[in-house]
């Protein structure tokens, strides 16, 4: 399992502040979000490799649109050499397939993953939208990304085995929601502890606040990765 800090402070110099605290764990994941590539932009993404070139970028847009709207999109990001973005499930296969196609004339290009339901969702909330239960539709988007030739998706800790079990066991599973030391779920609904994460065969785990949040979060991140050998 491994693990992703979410780089979600209100400025660029926090978010460098933050990363330059961890630059000696090479090949830690950092999640670069809409508020802070939006505010920074590509300039940023760079800034994060000079701290140190291993970092590994995961560029959370959550591409959405016509298949070709997010194949163009998807195309710009991988001139980016970022290591991993991800796109919505709910845009539909010939969209993810698009995408997939569209990355083929890339010697190296980065991860794709899907998001199956955000896990601000909780099953009344997803289903007011979507019209079925989370654990249904999640299946259902995690095969179609799948079959579209996807790395994985985004999912709760709570559908990882199951996606698994439904695809293959090495089709990628992150998942956003994980508070490692008994931290509240604030905006998230369905949240998970690390020994849940591990149960369900998470692959990457993705943990923001409660390592920005921490009086010393390069000491968070140790004592998470050392929870993840």
């Amino acid at each position: 399992m491994q693990l992703c800090v979410a780089l979600d402070l209100p400025s660029a110099e926090e978010n460098l502040k933050l990363a330059r605290s961890l630059k000696r764990h090479d090949r830690l994941w950092l999640k670069v979000g809409f508020r802070s590539f939006i505010r920074d932009g590509r300039p940023f993404l760079q800034q994060l490799k000079e701290i140190n070139p291993s970092f590994r970028i995961f560029l959370d847009l959550k591409l959405y649109d016509i298949p070709n709207t997010m194949a163009d999109a998807a195309e710009e990001i991988a001139k980016m050499e970022v290591e991993m973005f991800n796109i919505h499930a709910s845009a539909g296969k010939k969209a993810m397939q698009a995408v997939m196609e569209r990355l083929e004339r890339f010697k190296k290009r980065p991860l794709v993953l899907a998001v199956t339901a955000l896990t601000s969702f909780d099953y009344h909330s997803f289903k007011e939208i979507y019209g079925e239960d989370i654990d249904q539709k999640a299946k259902q988007f995690a095969l179609q990304s799948y079959q579209a030739g996807l790395d994985g998706v985004v999912c709760s800790v709570l559908e990882s085995a199951m996606i698994k079990h439904e695809t293959a066991p090495d089709f990628l599973t992150l998942t956003p929601g994980i508070r490692p030391f008994g931290e509240a779920g604030d905006d998230q609904k369905r949240v998970a502890d690390i020994e849940t994460a591990r149960r369900e065969k998470v692959d990457i785990i993705v943990v923001g606040r409660p390592v920005y949040r921490a009086d010393d979060p390069a000491e968070a991140v140790e004592r998470i990765l050392q929870r993840l050998q």
